[in-house]
């Protein structure tokens, strides 16, 4: 998995302190990744910005290529991946939900 160059290091802890509590939304089934779970995806992204998965693939390089497949396919950001779940991040231009400059501080 390649690591994002467009958030730096601070809004990365930052949005990681802020997914801690949350429970994942999107659950990738034995299908794996469907049309159907990308429209969600795509909604909860644009709805919440930082969304929770639970991915489906059970060996390592599995999970990490179908992690990058689905970051791909929703144009988001990777912000942290343990085990079977990972935490994606994409801004809402039109109307932003979590504010950024707070992680400056």
């Amino acid at each position: 998995m390649k690591k994002s160059r467009v958030l730096d290091k601070a809004t990365i802890k930052y949005l990681r302190s802020l997914a801690h509590a949350l429970k994942p939304v999107v659950r990738l089934g034995q299908n794996g990744l469907t049309d159907a779970v990308i429209k969600e995806l795509d909604g909860a992204l644009s709805h919440h910005e930082l969304v929770k998965v639970k991915l489906s693939e059970s060996e390592k390089d599995a999970r990490l290529e179908q992690l990058a497949a689905l970051c791909e396919s929703v144009r988001a950001e990777c912000v942290q991946q343990i085990g079977h779940t990972a935490t994606l991040f994409r801004r809402n231009e039109k109307k932003p939900v979590i504010e950024l400059s707070l992680a400056k501080r």
